[in-house]
């Protein structure tokens, strides 16, 4: 599944969920994660969007590092199957469960 998909996915879902998914673009910043996650009453989480053969690049796992160094959470998701365990780990189980039958997992 390519990435853009995988990103609607996301962005549509945390919609659902009542929070907003935020599109980084950070000039002079290269490599920063994709979208800020808010969901309500929970801390912002970073998060970097990949295909299930994706692999970050040394600017990128850069970027995680100080992000992670400043005390931030960062979720590095690698296909549908990582971002119906990410709703899962953020508590929106029904969410996960709908993308898992959305997509036979």
């Amino acid at each position: 599944m390519r990435e853009s998909k995988i990103e609607r996915e996301l962005v549509e879902r945390v919609k659902q969920a009542g929070g907003m998914a935020y599109k980084l673009v950070s000039p002079g910043n290269n490599g920063m994660p994709d979208r800020l996650v808010i969901f309500p009453d929970q801390s912002p989480i970073f998060v970097e969007l990949k295909t299930e053969k994706g692999v970050l690049s040394r600017m990128q796992k850069r970027q995680i590092k100080r992000l992670v160094d400043l005390g931030q959470d960062v979720d590095v998701i690698c296909g549908i199957d990582e971002l119906s365990q990410f709703f899962q780990d953020a508590g929106f189980t029904e969410i996960s469960k709908a993308i898992d039958c959305k997509y036979d997992l």
